[in-house]
């Protein structure tokens, strides 16, 4: 299910890893809600980027390749 509003787009989704992912357009802001509950903003990301992450067949992937190491993060929770 994806959510769109005019600053943030929410998507739940089947994941092994993810159990949610909220993204700002105007702060170019990812958090990423893991089913462990740790959440996590990734920073400077830009539109086209979470839109291939949802279009991915593998969210958990495309995150570990895509995302992770190449924005910077802060632990939320």
């Amino acid at each position: 299910m994806i959510l769109r509003h005019t600053l943030f787009i929410t998507c739940a989704m089947p994941s092994s890893v993810i159990a949610s992912m909220h993204y700002n357009k105007e702060q170019e802001k990812l958090t990423v809600v893991y089913l462990s509950g740790a959440v996590y903003d990734y920073l400077k990301v830009p539109d086209e980027v979470y839109t291939e992450m949802i279009a991915a067949r593998s969210k958990g992937t495309y995150l570990n390749k895509n995302i992770k190491g190449k924005y910077t993060f802060v632990k939320v929770a």
